[in-house]
């Protein structure tokens, strides 16, 4: 994308009225998509490969550093392959594969197999929507994809031993006492693909410290009118077993948890709420655009919410998933999952129309892009979590003042990822909401900081 212009239509918005939720239309507008602007970055710490900088030397970085990012996407697709060779049921009848596992796999013959069923599927043209979207990445040839899947295998695997190298590496900082550093991620991932993995737990996060802004009096009743949420993903297959699950079809589930809780903790703007989705991965844009186009016919969209009762959730957890959607969409019966999951309790939530066409997504690579907004139409509120992670600390930096660009004045931004200030910034670290994620056998707490705008 070399294009620093893009005309947008604002989302149209949520009305509340008792409690309901009515679609009213909106006026348009139009809104610029720029790099960032080379005076923007004159209070950030510059890397020193960026050597001797001026205006044209920056927007050429820009757009070097918004191609290369882009093509990280591809990688990211290709670790959701792997998750799903290991963990998919919906193109093979072969018994899942644990990672400490393999081995065990391998020499019986189940690895092989669920290989030779992956290929099969990716290979041949049916209704598999997973497969169908990582179909262009593999070759024609049965046994070169085959190849290549083991190859990407092995990618993964060699992936994580350095991943954990570097965590041993590079611990955060020991802060007793200080919240933050529960969320000091520092940049992690920063060389990782980077993957639409998505689930139920960010949202819980959110709920959780849209609920304690409210009680410290930094959010206000009826206050939030627009807000925006980075990066939400698509629920692919997760990376993690425990949350991995391709019987159903996938989905986006943080612009709609945001609706739920803004509107169960009444914070949503007292007659509207507008959600804006900003990505830059083209299957999230156009699934957006796909269920959108199928809301202006009155139809919903349907969420599947499984949770496996063998694994023990903290109480608030399961409160959260017994509630989530109550307010922007109405429990339905959920699809039946396959035998292989035993225990695997089930819930799904049809969003209503007007909420799905209350939201809309935008094109936007939030390291080096920003919309222009006018006053009345920045945002509130933003959301970002588990992005920032997967960026070096100058990125990050960057992305911070982008955010802070398209905020309102005390506008918030909500992330679970520790990003770089300095005194000059047009944000600064407000606070942290410290998350209790307690259950059976496990002590755990989340964070969630809140950067707001100066």
């Amino acid at each position: 994308m070399l294009s620093t212009l893009l005309t947008l239509r604002p989302p149209g918005r949520i009305r509340v009225l008792g409690g309901l939720c009515a679609f009213t239309a909106v006026s348009l507008f139009a809104a610029d998509r720029s790099f960032t602007p080379y005076p923007s970055i004159k209070p950030l710490v510059l890397p020193p490969e960026l050597g001797d900088l001026n205006e044209s030397k920056w927007l050429a970085w820009t757009r070097r550093h918004d191609r290369a990012v882009r093509a990280r996407l591809e990688q990211g697709d290709l670790d959701s392959l792997v998750n799903l060779l290991l963990y998919g049921t919906s193109f093979t009848s072969q018994p899942r594969v644990h990672i400490e596992s393999l081995t065990e796999a391998s020499k019986s013959g189940v690895l092989r197999a669920r290989v030779d069923d992956l290929v099969a599927g990716l290979l041949t043209h049916g209704s598999n929507v997973r497969l169908q979207s990582l179909r262009h990445l593999v070759p024609d040839s049965p046994a070169e994809a085959g190849k290549f899947v083991y190859s990407q295998l092995l990618r993964v695997l060699q992936e994580r031993q350095a991943l954990a190298a570097r965590a041993a590496a590079e611990p955060p900082p020991e802060r007793p006492g200080d919240p933050a550093a529960l969320f000091d991620r520092a940049s992690f991932f920063r060389d990782r693909g980077v993957s639409l993995d998505t689930g139920i737990i960010p949202g819980f996060t959110i709920e959780q410290t849209l609920r304690d802004l409210r009680q410290r009096g930094v959010l206000r009743e009826g206050r939030v009118a627009r807000v925006a949420v980075i990066g939400p993903g698509l629920d692919f297959i997760d990376k993690n077993e425990e949350s991995a699950y391709d019987y159903y079809p996938p989905q986006t589930l943080q612009p709609f948890a945001l609706a739920d809780s803004l509107l169960r903790l009444k914070l949503a703007g007292g007659s509207d709420l507008a959600i804006s989705i900003l990505d830059i991965s083209s299957r999230v844009l156009e699934h957006v655009q796909h269920i959108r186009a199928r809301a202006t016919k009155n139809i919903g969209y349907v969420i599947q919410l499984p949770r496996d009762v063998a694994r023990p959730w903290p109480p608030g957890l399961v409160a959260y998933w017994n509630a989530l959607g109550d307010q922007v969409g109405t429990a339905i019966a959920p699809i039946r999952p396959p035998e292989i999951f035993h225990g695997l309790e089930t819930r799904a939530v049809q969003i209503r129309p007007a909420v799905v066409l209350a939201t809309q997504a935008m094109d936007l690579d939030i390291i080096v892009e920003r919309l222009n907004l006018e006053a009345a139409t920045r945002f509130d509120l933003i959301v970002g979590t588990n992005i920032f992670v997967y960026y070096n600390a100058f990125e990050q930096s960057l992305a911070l003042e982008n955010v802070a660009a398209m905020l309102k004045p005390g506008g918030l931004l909500l992330t679970n990822d520790r990003l770089p200030e300095t005194p000059f910034s047009s944000m600064h670290l407000a606070g942290v909401t410290v998350v209790p994620f307690d259950s059976p056998g496990i002590s755990a707490r989340l964070a969630v900081g809140w950067y707001q705008k100066r």
